[in-house]
């Protein structure tokens, strides 16, 4: 797995980006352990931009000629950064092949740090502003995944039970400052916690997700769509995934959501409100220790979940 140079074009929004580690920075125990799992010394190590995490994402080649993808991480400075991995390894290393991702080869901890080893995948992210042939492709990739991943082939959480704590926004809100809030949000308060209340029943199902899914999650490689990143994966809705994608397309310069996924199911509309109060109250805390890009993604986010939500309510 590696990311080249996006192609030209002006990014739309804040990137996707945060502090990578690079590769001489990594525990020295954790290196070794990869050089001995490629059989031979690592000759070049280039790191790879996207994505927020405060760990290393480097495609590698070892002096063999062997190449890898690797992430690390160590409990400084975000410690929960360690338990996302150790989520996403064995997430990874339990899908089935007919998941367009790239193959974990293995994974280990190492002096407190966990290291995941992929197939390398010369390959880039989609172009923002999005262009439409490579967002018709990822569209059609991401409705091709849902569809061989119905019903769920491994055990997974409920997306209710994986989300439980973070899909309360608007009823977070009603009771915390509200200065600074969209004003068509606060006039409908109230309303919005209690459509939200309901996300989780709205948005149950069996297909696995990815639960994550975003440009900086996406790769391109010849002609082919591989999605990366697995740590929250979970069961629920077909369209889940969608939902919480579309609002990053907007807003990296793609079509209006409405557009893409014109369903009126009343059940995407529940969660919706979710995923918007989900950015909307997100976007309004302090940065996250070693994440200091996360909170303006997350807000620009919530803008365009938040116009999404007010064109399929209708409300006033």
């Amino acid at each position: 797995m590696s990311v080249d140079t996006d192609p030209p074009g002006s990014p739309v929004g804040p990137p996707a980006s945060g502090a990578r580690v690079p590769w001489e920075l990594v525990h020295p125990s954790a290196r070794e352990g990869v050089e001995e799992f490629l059989g031979a010394p690592v000759a070049e190590a280039v790191t790879q931009s996207g994505g927020f995490s405060p760990a290393a994402a480097v495609r590698v080649r070892a002096a063999n000629g062997r190449r890898a993808f690797v992430k690390a991480v160590g409990p400084e400075p975000n410690a929960r950064a360690v338990a996302i991995y150790r989520a996403e390894a064995r997430n990874a290393a339990a899908l089935p092949p007919a998941v367009p991702a790239p193959r974990l080869l293995t994974s280990f901890e190492a002096a407190g740090w966990v290291v995941l080893v992929f197939e390398d995948v010369p390959g880039r992210h989609p172009a923002t502003p999005w262009r439409r042939d490579e967002l018709d492709l990822v569209l059609a990739a991401v409705r091709r995944m849902s569809a061989e991943l119905t019903p769920a082939p491994i055990a997974a959480p409920t997306v209710g039970e994986a989300s439980a704590e973070s899909f309360t926004g608007w009823r977070r809100l009603l009771g915390e400052d509200t200065a600074g809030l969209d004003p068509w949000a606060l006039r409908h308060l109230d309303e919005l916690a209690g459509l939200e209340s309901g996300w989780a029943e709205a948005a149950a199902g069996d297909t696995l997700l990815h639960a994550d899914l975003r440009a900086d999650n996406i790769l391109l490689a010849d002609g082919r769509v591989y999605v990366v990143d697995w740590p929250w994966a979970c069961v629920g809705a077909a369209w889940f995934d969608l939902v919480g994608m579309l609002p990053s397309v907007a807003m990296q310069g793609g079509p209006p959501p409405h557009e893409l996924l014109p369903d009126p199911d009343p059940a995407i509309t529940t969660v919706l409100a979710a995923v918007a109060g989900y950015f909307v109250r997100h976007g309004r805390l302090p940065a996250p220790p070693g994440l200091p890009t996360l909170r303006a993604f997350q807000r620009a986010q919530g803008v365009a979940a938040l116009d999404w939500l007010r064109h399929r309510t209708g409300w006033a």
